[in-house]
């Protein structure tokens, strides 16, 4: 009993301060005095050097859904479905969500290391001495770079994701590729890609708002990053089906 009560209370103490920094957050978006050059660098390190691992994973992600899709449309001649079940699937669910959990494992866990190196080596302490706002010159371009970078990475991963199941139904399902496209294009998955796009918005949100607060968290010098950073990536990766789960209940009101 007494470990579920200390778990439970690490928890809240968790969920609370998480609160408090998305707070900190948006107080400081209110008045945009962040550092313009710190967003830039963000938003290359990013989404540039992110892009690559996206690709590959949308492209194998496209040809999985439509493997999987494959064997029922083959069994019932339903090639037409093709399209829409790879589509549906990817658009709305597993693409973002893939690309989401890739992106806390490699961003979300850096982020947590390169905050928390900088808070037990007292570089963040010395900021305050200096009178500048860590969530300010630290926090805030950081949410905004992986919130920007992720909704645009979804966005070429579902375009990939459609590549890879367009080549697959090609090469190995002896389905002609632009009857894939076509079929895609007939299911009118707009709202599915829409979704999608609105799960990598708050999925951006949750994954900067967890890894910078366990970063700016740490302590115990370096094993304390170590534990901070798998901490960020468990927690990312919970908050990020939490939200899934939360948009897709909305999105089907």
């Amino acid at each position: 009993m007494a470990a579920i009560g200390s778990t439970t209370l690490g928890i809240a103490e968790q969920v609370g301060g998480i609160t408090l920094i998305w707070l900190q957050i948006l107080g400081a978006i209110m008045i945009p005095r962040f550092d313009s050059r710190e967003t830039w660098r963000n938003l290359y390190k990013v989404g540039v050097k992110s892009y690559p691992i996206v690709v590959l994973t949308a492209l194998f992600t496209g040809a999985i859904m439509v493997i999987q899709s494959g064997h029922f449309v083959r069994q019932t001649g339903a090639t037409g479905l093709l399209g829409w079940a790879a589509g549906f699937a990817v658009l709305a669910e597993i693409g973002p969500v893939l690309i989401g959990l890739m992106f806390s494992g490699r961003v979300g866990a850096n982020n947590t290391a390169e905050l928390g190196t900088m808070t037990v080596t007292e570089q963040v302490s010395a900021l305050r001495a200096l009178a500048i706002d860590p969530i300010r010159y630290l926090v805030v371009p950081r949410f905004l770079s992986m919130i920007v970078m992720l909704f645009l990475l979804t966005c070429l991963g579902d375009l990939f994701a459609l590549v890879g199941g367009a080549l697959t139904s090609q090469f190995l399902l002896d389905v002609d590729w632009r009857h894939f496209y076509q079929s895609v294009v007939a299911a009118q998955l707009l709202n599915e890609f829409l979704v999608g796009l609105v799960k990598a918005l708050f999925f951006g949100m949750t994954i900067s708002v967890i890894s910078c607060y366990f970063g700016l968290g740490v302590t115990g010098g370096a094993p304390g990053v170590g534990r901070a950073v798998n901490a960020s990536v468990v927690a990312s990766a919970i908050g990020i089906f939490v939200v899934d789960f939360a948009v897709t209940y909305a999105a089907n009101l």
